[in-house]
């Protein structure tokens, strides 16, 4: 099997586990489940309480449940803010990561030179990779925050439990990092060797070729001279001796 039909296939299969990543990514925002808690009251009753990074939720054990909005933003604490900020833009790096990587892998033959497509899937790869990172950044720092009040015995709020949307978004985040590594790894060592040698190549210098149709009129000029105007090379050495009255004279073929 060639390099590049083995190069393709690692595409393609990157390809898919980024967007299994992002597409699981995306699932956890309208998830309630980021975390829950139980609470029992009586016996036949029991109370469940979740939320995500938009609304707090309860239900009962009827199965009638009740969300309602945060009430205000700026009275939100600094981690739910940048958590939200950082899935956006996880999510918005994926998108982009997508586009460049149809455009860039070998087997959709959208881009141009092989160089110029292996620059386009390593950028792919940077935004599936950043993507990945910034979702794992958000999901671990929301999950950290959760194990520390839960464990903390000074805490006299309700505590809540990790909930199934981090799960999901951790693994969504592995296979984007792990996808993005590995694009990045392959179309960076493809490009950056490819620029290597378009640098280290010998520029090839060909010789002027005249025209044919020149050469053969300037052929056909000289032919057509006469001979008494070709002048002969040793023309100014050689001289003729004539004998006049007596006298040797050297003569001039010029004169």
């Amino acid at each position: 099997m060639k390099y590049r039909t083995v190069i393709m296939y690692t595409e393609i299969g990157c390809f898919v586990v980024c967007v299994c990543g992002w597409i699981l990514v995306c699932s956890t925002m309208p998830t309630e489940y980021w975390t829950y808690s139980e609470v029992e009251s009586i016996v036949l009753t029991t109370s469940n309480y979740f939320s995500n990074l938009w609304k707090d939720c309860i239900s009962d054990s009827t199965g009638i449940s009740d969300c309602k909005g945060f009430p205000s933003m700026l009275a939100l604490q600094l981690y739910i803010h940048l958590c939200r900020s950082l899935i956006i833009i996880s999510i918005i790096l994926g998108f982009f990561g997508a586009i460049l990587a149809l455009v860039g892998m070998k087997c959709t033959k959208i881009g141009g030179t092989e160089i110029i497509n292996a620059r386009v899937t390593f950028a792919a790869g940077l935004n599936y990779l950043l993507s990945g990172l910034c979702a794992m950044f958000a999901f671990s720092w929301y999950g950290d925050k959760v194990v520390s009040e839960f464990k903390n015995p000074n805490y006299r709020a309700q505590k809540f439990e990790l909930g199934a949307a981090l799960f999901v978004g951790w693994g969504g985040s592995t296979l984007l990092i792990c996808g993005g590594l590995v694009y990045s790894i392959f179309a960076g060592r493809e490009g950056c060797r490819s620029s290597h040698e378009n640098a280290d190549a010998v520029p090839v210098y060909t010789t002027y070729r005249a025209p044919t149709s020149y050469i053969s009129y300037s052929a056909k000029r000289a032919s057509t001279l006469a001979p008494s105007l070709i002048p002969e090379r040793d023309g100014r050495k050689s001289r003729t001796p004539s004998r006049i009255s007596g006298r040797t004279y050297s003569t001039d073929p010029y004169v």
